[in-house]
């Protein structure tokens, strides 16, 4: 499957593609209305990032509890009840005088319900398409989330000065509430994909099994830990600069869009298996750049230019899936949703104390030297681990070269 409109023409693509990137908006607009809400009322670097970028911390606890669900819960009812929860949710924290309390508790609500519907989404689309379309659809969907976050940011952006971040919320909330209306109406009934009850201890067990393999355990710090410092990159965009936060977020939002769509549609499989650690590269290395705290249209094209490193994330995710069988699909990738959101929300947590502790340009700068700290650790890891098993193989290696070694 190597173009788009085969992907579109397949049964059931569509819905679940409309139905995620009305979420994905939905996320975006509520996102930067909250962030920018809690930094009115606080002034905080540290609890503006944490309000935008803290639930996924929540994902840590969903990882280690409720992910055995992603393949025994019939699809359809789970995503609808999941959009939902979150029209519900978002609603609700538009509620005047709202204490931040409890702001932060639904957020962490809503955050452990997230870590299962990314499980069940993307092994609902690993379901939906051929083996040899997993790529390029999910491609697809990353482009829709650059999309809808460039459109979001500068829509959220214009809200919340023309109206107010509640008014931001509330439509949010909305744009929620259609994905779920979408979701029920668009998709088939299926059947979950693993029979059984899903149990603590089954989750448990999956996850031992899926980190029990070397290469599969290195894939998953490769997708976790240098996206993630990244983020908490972004995740000072509003103290860095409130006026022009949303301007930098969809310049991110635009570089992503550019990398997914050159690594999903336009670079062949043999190039594309050794771009995964140059795109890693790229997604930090520019960011060091705000140590000097440039200006706001210095600072977009920067962010712009690095955030089509996030291009690196499908090559992975294509290897995760050559390392896993089939029937731990959905549970795989809600592992790798899940502790990657749970990694971006700590370093939201971590950039927003060193700028409270110096300036948001230079902790922006930490944590993009971080990332190419991380990068380059994994790296030397899988080269070890190649000349143990006296081949070329590492961390970032192919799927073709990994693909008998972790299953």
């Amino acid at each position: 499957m190597r173009s788009y409109s085969a992907l579109f023409r397949t049964r059931e693509f569509t819905p679940l593609f409309l139905a995620t990137a009305l979420r994905s908006a939905a996320s975006t607009i509520g996102g930067l209305a909250l962030a920018t809400l809690t930094y009115r009322a606080t002034g905080s670097p540290l609890l503006s990032a944490l309000s935008m970028f803290g639930p996924q911390l929540a994902q840590v606890v969903g990882a280690t509890t409720l992910l055995s669900a992603s393949d025994r819960l019939p699809p359809r009812a789970t995503l609808t009840g999941i959009a939902l929860a979150f029209a519900v949710g978002t609603a609700a924290m538009a509620t005047p005088g709202l204490p931040i309390g409890v702001v932060f508790a639904l957020l962490f609500a809503l955050g452990l319900i997230a870590s299962l519907g990314a499980g069940v989404g993307w092994g609902l689309l690993n379901e939906i398409l051929e083996k040899d379309g997993y790529l390029l659809g999910r491609s697809v969907f990353n482009m829709s989330n650059g999309l809808m976050q460039i459109t979001g940011f500068a829509t959220g952006g214009v809200m919340v000065a023309t109206l107010s971040p509640r008014t931001t919320l509330l439509t949010s909330a909305t744009l929620y509430l259609a994905g779920a209306l979408v979701t029920r109406l668009g998709l088939t009934r299926r059947p979950p994909r693993l029979s059984g009850r899903p149990s603590i201890a089954q989750t448990w067990r999956t996850n031992a099994q899926l980190w029990s393999a070397r290469p599969r355990r290195l894939t998953y710090l490769g997708l976790w830990i240098p996206n993630g410092m990244v983020v908490g990159v972004e995740s000072l965009y509003v103290s860095y600069d409130a006026d022009s936060a949303g301007t930098l977020f969809a310049c991110a939002a635009l570089g992503m869009l550019i990398g997914d769509v050159t690594i999903g549609r336009f670079v062949p499989p043999r190039l594309r298996r050794q771009l995964a650690v140059p795109l890693l590269l790229l997604l930090a290395v520019p960011n060091l750049l705000f140590a000097l705290n440039p200006g706001v249209w210095t600072a977009a094209l920067t962010v712009c230019v690095a955030s089509a490193g996030y291009g690196a994330s499908l090559v992975q995710q294509e290897r995760l899936m050559s390392l896993t069988p089939p029937e731990l699909s959905g549970h795989a990738l809600g592992l790798h949703s899940a502790g990657m959101l749970t990694t971006q929300g700590v370093s939201a947590a971590l950039a927003g104390t060193l700028a409270q502790l110096a300036s948001p340009g230079a902790a922006m700068a930490l944590m993009a030297a971080g990332s190419v700290c991380v990068t380059v650790g994994l790296v030397w890891a899988g080269r070890r681990e190649g000349r143990g098993r006296g081949g070329s193989g590492g961390a970032l290696s192919s799927p073709a070269e990994r693909s008998r070694s972790g299953t």
